[in-house]
């Protein structure tokens, strides 16, 4: 079962649950979901080979399904889902092969189809971590730097390093080897008929307009909307504008 964190005590409408994205943890959603709270239950998960949840020797997207239909299924009631890149992926492979599950599903700047990109070198580089000794958070982000010239996207990455004992909460072999599976998409048959947005950064290109005959016919009453001023991390870009987006969507 997935290691999974509950905010809000709202138990008269369905909960809202948020899968984050490769590399990422529930830790990640904490601000955002804890706003949410004020007006929903939300539920926030480490999937599987992530965070605290359990390592598997698989990464597809119909095991990442499966986990979140598992856990949905012991809540006793369908949820307003919400998923970012690799989350999102994972929850539309769900609204699609169990959509009695589902009652909203928000897809955060990914679409259901296959990318060149890969994300091994960041892999490679949390792997050229030394850790034979004792290294403090501020030390690793010196040591990654010399691999990834981003901040921001050290900051992330360090959120799954367990300092006190001194590894990652990523199970990095598992990842790099189901890589392509990750960039990619399944194929997959049948529809989602619920409402769906696909909110995107308005500076990142992951969800082009030429994917829109493809998005459509999996989820035919998909709509459409982007934050001005964000790129693919939207929700840690424009944490209120994300929420406040996704509050008109899921509360309609």
């Amino acid at each position: 079962m997935l290691e999974m964190t509950i905010f809000g005590q709202d138990e008269t409408r369905p909960p809202v649950l948020i899968v984050h994205g490769l590399f990422g943890s529930a830790r990640n959603w904490r601000v955002i979901a804890k706003r949410m709270a004020e007006a929903r239950r939300v539920i926030t998960v480490d999937m599987r080979n992530h965070g605290t949840s359990f390592q598997a020797p698989s990464h597809n997207y119909h095991d990442l399904a499966g986990d979140l239909a598992g856990l949905i299924e012991n809540l006793g009631r369908p949820v307003d889902l919400v998923g970012h890149s690799m989350g999102g992926k994972a929850a539309m492979v769900l609204a699609l092969s169990d959509p009695q599950l589902v009652r909203r599903l928000l897809v955060a700047d990914i679409a259901p189809v296959s990318y060149d990109h890969s994300q091994s070198h960041l892999i490679e580089a949390m792997r050229n971590l030394d850790l034979s000794g004792k290294v403090t958070r501020t030390e690793a982000d010196a040591l990654l730097a010399r691999d990834i010239d981003t901040p921001e996207l050290r900051a992330f990455l360090l959120q799954s390093f367990d300092v006190q004992n001194q590894r990652w909460r990523l199970n990095l072999d598992t990842l790099e080897r189901d890589m392509a599976l990750i960039t990619g998409f399944p194929q997959i048959t049948g529809q989602f008929d619920g409402p769906t947005l696909m909110l995107s950064g308005a500076t990142s290109d992951y969800v082009r307009p030429d994917y829109r005959p493809g998005i459509k016919s999996l989820f035919p009453a998909v709509k459409y909307a982007k934050i001005p001023g964000a790129g693919h991390w939207l929700h840690a870009e424009k944490p209120r504008e994300f929420i406040a987006a996704a509050q008109v969507f899921l509360s309609a």
